[in-house]
């Protein structure tokens, strides 16, 4: 509040706002698809798999991210309406809440697509092994690693936001993590192109390696979806700590609504993207909605 007051004295640049309608409506709207995602794969058991449990984690971070800015605008509101203050001892227990479940959302997300895409990694390239390398028992404790560390990470971020030395490295960890998978998923297409020149002459490998490219492109997507969403609020991040008083930098900071609107539609693309691309996915939810009916 205190950055877009003083942005206004020293920028001709307006602040926009998102009317809370649609903030609502956005964030409902992610979090009943991606709920939908963690029914589908719990009804149906051939989606009991290391790489569905790893969408569930993407789904229940998409979910968390949805969570967080329907709390803090309901959280705006009551402060207009005179129910809470803004500097109270309990309004900042709250805040810091929230500020928690936001990078529990984002640490959470950046971790599971480092999970989907090791493990499609090891789907394409060691697929006779596969399900030695990546068992069921596996990959559960490689999700309750990474959430205890995020869940970990986020209470310790959001108790010392204020101190450089916790900002920094929570900034840098999100290009750092971004270039790895990039990495990963390059080594794993140039990999796969020259594998294919090999197997060509395979039938049935062909098709299991285009249904296993067909995976990585889908994962690709996600990344993709994941850096335009949440790239341009963790910059805002940077920017609101290091130079709130310079004019451009005000000036970005002044589509701060638009930048987390963008946060929540990342919620609800994942989840078109899975029913769109996955035919057991989509099998699944056609059984669920004849069910319904």
């Amino acid at each position: 509040e205190n950055i877009s007051d003083f942005s206004l004295n020293i920028t001709d640049c307006t602040q926009v706002v998102v009317p809370e309608e649609v903030f609502f409506t956005v964030a409902a709207a992610g979090i009943l698809e991606n709920l939908l995602i963690l029914i589908a794969v719990v009804r149906n058991k051939n989606l009991h798999l290391p790489m569905y449990f790893f969408i569930c984690s993407l789904a229940i971070s998409d979910m968390l991210g949805s969570l967080y800015k329907t709390l803090e605008n309901i959280f705006i509101i009551l402060c207009k309406m005179g129910y809470l203050t803004r500097h109270g001892d309990f309004e900042k227990k709250l805040d810091d809440a929230m500020d928690s479940m936001f990078i529990l959302s984002l640490l959470g997300s950046i971790f599971s697509l480092l999970a989907i895409a090791a493990d499609r990694y090891i789907t394409i390239f060691y697929a006779l092994r596969y399900h030695n390398i990546m068992t069921l028992r596996r990959a559960l404790v490689i999700l309750a690693i990474i959430w205890a560390f995020c869940a970990g990470s986020s209470i310790a971020i959001a108790l010392f936001s204020y101190e450089a030395a916790t900002v920094i490295p929570f900034t840098i960890l999100f290009p750092l993590m971004m270039f790895f998978i990039l990495c990963l998923y390059v080594h794993m297409f140039l990999l796969a192109r020259s594998h294919a020149k090999k197997i060509a002459s395979l039938p049935s490998s062909t098709v299991h390696h285009r249904t296993n490219m067909k995976g990585a492109i889908t994962l690709t997507i996600f990344l993709g979806v994941f850096l335009c969403c949440w790239a341009p609020f963790v910059l805002h991040i940077l920017l609101a700590r290091f130079c709130p008083h310079n004019p451009y930098c005000a000036c970005y900071m002044s589509i701060f609504h638009v930048n987390g609107t963008l946060i929540m539609c990342n919620a609800i693309i994942n989840p078109m993207i899975f029913a769109f691309r996955s035919p057991e996915l989509r099998s699944t939810f056609k059984k669920m909605f004849y069910c319904s009916r």
